[in-house]
């Protein structure tokens, strides 16, 4: 057995312990904010990432002018929230360190910044959003659709000094070493794929590189390590003359600032306003399991009254589910297709004080569920 192995059960408990958990005073009816986001702009220093095939353009400044646009843009639209930089310089700064930094910072959000690249061609062009995750093709595993994408990324790890040692056997060139990515689970999938969402529409609409090469789930080391929601966006392709163009210009690299300013402002403005926190449950007091609730069957639309449903939004992912999976805590899930993501809702009713009053023990057991507005096909957090 590789050592890379051995360390899974140390890293899973290390990753468990480092989730921030917030607390609250007895009977304060607040909700979650987000009060912290890190932005990691890739490579840097002696690792210059993709570099243009007329040798005058680097991955890692191209990553770190959008990073700072970013920042300065957070900053000056909420003063109240801390935006902290992986690296506000051109160093070298490991890939784990990366995801210290997030975690040591107790952040809410993680925004990793990259540039793509092809060896051969100069067709591929447009942006693409990675969460950690399975693949959402089916039969393919996790490490199979972006292998190439996910090898060049993970490979800065090579560039550290005794790597072999500090990542225990892991080898970013040997799929076999994925192994461990799909053994684990994204505590924040749900609200990694809301965010990665909320950036493809953002850079649809205001991006001046609007195509979109979609959303998709990869094992990138640097989101398996960080303990909030985390997303890696490819912002265009350094390959493709076109999308090489527009981040060459100062207004092109403002541009994909933006897009990403976008998405973390309705990001934000739906975590802070659909995360309400549960009350503590008194030690004394056995929780009891919710009785499953007769809903129509996954695919199908729920009865509707006055053309509006209430439910509980559980599970946001881009593959098909058993409905009988456990994780629905024995509910009939009604799912709801939003792009290539399904989101998976329990407890759906006509009455928005029905679906209240199951919230709060359906949260105890899915920490990242929250009410939702089911109206024409679309869902929409209730505040």
């Amino acid at each position: 057995m590789k050592p890379f192995f051995r360390m899974l059960m140390p890293l899973s408990l290390a990753l468990l312990l480092a989730i921030p958990v917030p607390t609250r005073a007895q009977g304060d009816k607040s909700v979650l904010q987000l009060k912290t986001v890190v932005i990691d702009a890739g490579h840097g220093g002696k690792d210059a990432g993709c570099v243009s095939r007329d040798k005058k353009t680097y991955e890692k400044n191209i990553t770190l002018d959008i990073a700072k646009r970013l920042e300065q843009k957070i900053k000056a639209a909420y003063p109240g929230v801390t935006v902290k930089m992986t690296r506000s310089t051109d160093k070298f700064v490991e890939l784990e360190n990366r995801a210290v930094i997030a975690n040591k910072a107790g952040a809410n959000l993680f925004i990793s910044i990259h540039v793509n690249s092809v060896e051969k061609g100069t067709s591929a062009r447009g942006f693409s959003i990675h969460c950690l995750g399975q693949s959402a093709r089916k039969g393919t595993d996790l490490y199979s659709k972006n292998l190439d994408l996910v090898k060049r990324e993970n490979s800065v790890i090579m560039l550290e000094d005794d790597y072999k040692t500090k990542y225990q056997g892991f080898d970013p060139s040997d799929p076999q070493s994925y192994i461990i990515f799909s053994l684990m689970q994204n505590a924040h999938l749900s609200q990694s794929l809301g965010f990665a969402e909320d950036v493809a529409e953002a850079f649809t609409k205001v991006g001046p590189i609007k195509h979109s090469r979609g959303v998709s789930q990869d094992p990138f080391w640097v989101l398996w390590r960080t303990a909030m929601p985390a997303v890696l966006i490819e912002v265009g392709f350094m390959s493709n003359p076109d999308d090489l163009a527009t981040m060459r210009t100062e207004k092109g690299r403002d541009g994909i600032a933006e897009g990403i300013y976008q998405a973390f402002k309705t990001f934000k403005g739906r975590y802070d306003g659909e995360v309400p926190v549960a009350s503590p449950v008194p030690a004394e007091v056995k929780e009891e399991k919710p009785a499953p609730v007769e809903e129509k069957p996954a695919g199908e639309p729920a009865p509707k009254e006055d053309g509006v449903q209430y439910g509980i939004q559980v599970l946001a992912i881009g593959k098909d589910m058993d409905p009988n999976d456990p994780y629905f805590l024995g509910y009939r899930p009604l799912v709801i297709p939003s792009g290539r993501i399904k989101k998976y809702v329990i407890c759906t009713s006509g009455s928005l004080e029905e679906v209240k009053k199951k919230f709060p023990q359906i949260q105890k057991k899915i920490k990242d569920s929250y009410v939702v507005k089911i109206e024409n096909g679309t869902t929409t957090p209730v505040r």
